[in-house]
């Protein structure tokens, strides 16, 4: 039987390189892969983005309210249709996910039997976890961290907001970097340790 597996780190623990990587690794061994993520992340269109510099379309994106499964299966026809099959469904950002999109994943894993590799962040900036990533941790079969630093050298485990040069603590749950502007600065993120992130927080958690 095939897994729904979750792959998560902080920011810029490598989970778009990882997923490019296991995508080239298919293809070279002559098998066919489908690329997919959340529409929301509008960061790159349609593209996944690697900060190493590796970009790739996607097969398909998935909006809000839409079935995983359905957008899947249709996808997989026109493999079928061309005299080839999926071998496996990679999932970038996959954090922002609908819970029921999730459960789409497992049953792509277990009723079609097709591996489906998820990569995604648990937390948001306030140490909440996104809706997609907690059913993620709730039902995926095997659990997999990538791990990054924290500017002081521990291991990062949270994502901390920054607007222009300073930390902020309150705001919508969703913005992605790069992509929005407020009147202080560009809206970025920063992987942080317990330590650093209790310490630009003030002692916050959420």
């Amino acid at each position: 039987m095939a897994k729904l597996y979750f792959r998560y780190g902080a920011m810029n623990s490598g989970k778009s390189t990882a997923l490019l990587q296991a995508a080239y690794n298919y293809e070279e061994r002559g098998q066919r892969v489908l690329l997919a993520k959340p529409a929301i992340d509008t960061k790159g269109a349609s593209q996944i983005e690697s900060r190493l510099g590796m970009t790739r379309e996607v097969d398909f994106l998935i909006a809000a309210g839409e079935g995983a499964r359905t957008l899947f299966q249709q996808e997989r026809e026109k493999a079928r249709s061309d005299g080839s099959d999926i071998a496996c469904l990679l999932v970038d950002e996959a954090q922002f996910l609908e819970p029921g999109q999730i459960d789409d994943l497992f049953r792509i894993a277990v009723e079609d039997d097709i591996p489906v590799l998820a990569y995604g962040i648990r937390n948001d900036f306030l140490t909440h976890a996104f809706p997609g990533s907690g059913r993620l941790l709730a039902i995926a079969h095997t659990l997999e961290e990538l791990k990054t630093i924290c500017r002081c050298g521990r291991k990062a485990v949270f994502n901390g907001r920054r607007i222009g040069d300073r930390f902020v603590f309150d705001g919508d749950q969703v913005a992605i970097d790069g992509a929005l502007r407020q009147a202080q600065g560009a809206v970025t993120y920063e992987s942080l340790c317990g330590h650093c992130y209790l310490e630009e927080s003030g002692g916050r958690l959420g």
